[in-house]
């Protein structure tokens, strides 16, 4: 299968399973528009445009795809539409690569700064604290040293989900309890992580405060402190996502991408949703690489990113 065959079949099974529902949803409409038709034509196209519409692609990434498959149509007069799946696929896979989405197989660290810090952003309720445990359990996995930071101290429960995953995880915490000063717990865990020569810190930080600007404000300060301990820290800033809100996982990048510079993205829930495509419009749109996928409840359901592995499990259901 060449490069749509990139991980293993327990993996890609997952995630063949975790896509079920938007990739049911979008072959019965497709087989719906091409019925009795050879060849793709303006008709099919314009029920195309609809179905990833339905599917939470969005209207700008709907509208750029359907014009890469216009000019493709315009080269060749008789593209048949027993081809449109592949065709798909290969501009939805080229469309995430101008993005920097799914160009690793692995749970890996950039080489360089020990420890990497990957600070973690995201409203309450999109599975934020269980991707920060899904997270380090792999990266132990792996076989590296991760250290697990609880700056979320707005929640109590929060940080009491942290503590559990820290233990099934098995890797070490710090937390200072609910109400602590998030940037000291910060503070204190890259300290931590610097004395135990740790591979990897995942801070988890509050999903919400009173408006934008304390936010804002909060997360500036949490940056500014780990600087200090470890320069050029955080080096990533992960935003998690809940795939099933669909559009309003769009509105909420807007607002952390207008608050903190937003480095990468992880999207969680895709498994309980028929909007899986919104993993491809809010890459797109905001020009952010989506590096992690929920596609299930288990430890090994979240996934790395790959765009070829993704597109393959979405659009791969026979002929049309």
């Amino acid at each position: 299968m060449g490069i749509f065959n990139l991980f293993s079949r327990d993996k890609k099974e997952k995630l063949d399973e975790g896509l079920e529902k938007t990739k049911t949803g979008i072959f019965s409409k497709l087989s719906k528009a091409v019925a009795g038709k050879s060849r793709v034509d303006d008709e099919v196209l314009d029920s195309l445009e609809e179905i990833l519409i339905t599917a939470d692609v969005g209207v700008n990434t709907t509208l750029k795809v359907i014009e890469r498959i216009e000019a493709r149509v315009s080269r060749d007069k008789y593209l048949g539409t027993d081809e449109l799946n592949r065709i798909l696929k290969e501009e939805i896979a080229a469309l995430l690569e101008e993005n920097n989405s799914g160009t690793a197989t692995e749970f890996t660290l950039p080489e360089g700064q020990r420890p990497h810090v990957i600070m973690v952003v995201g409203v309450n309720g999109v599975g934020k604290t269980t991707t920060i445990g899904k997270l380090a359990y792999q990266f132990k996995k792996a076989g590296k040293g991760v250290v697990l930071g609880a700056a979320d101290t707005f929640r109590a429960a929060a940080v009491e989900q942290l503590r559990i995953w820290s233990e099934r995880a098995g890797v070490p915490i710090v937390d200072q309890g609910m109400g602590a000063d998030p940037a000291s717990v910060a503070f204190d865990t890259l300290q931590s992580a610097v004395r135990q020569r740790a591979d990897v810190v995942l801070i988890d930080t509050a999903g919400r405060l009173h408006n934008k600007v304390n936010l804002m404000n909060e997360l500036t300060k949490i940056r500014r402190v780990m600087d200090k301990v470890v320069p050029g820290a955080p080096h990533e800033v992960l935003l998690v996502l809940d795939g099933s809100t669909g559009q309003n996982a769009v509105e909420q990048a807007r607002q952390f991408t207008k608050a903190t510079e937003v480095t990468a993205l992880a999207l969680t829930k895709i498994d309980g949703t028929a909007k899986g495509g919104v993993v491809i419009g809010i890459s797109d749109e905001f020009k952010i690489p989506v590096k992690y996928i929920g596609v299930g409840e288990g430890m090994e359901h979240l996934q790395v990113f790959n765009k070829f592995e993704f597109v393959d499990s979405l659009f791969s259901i026979g002929k049309i």
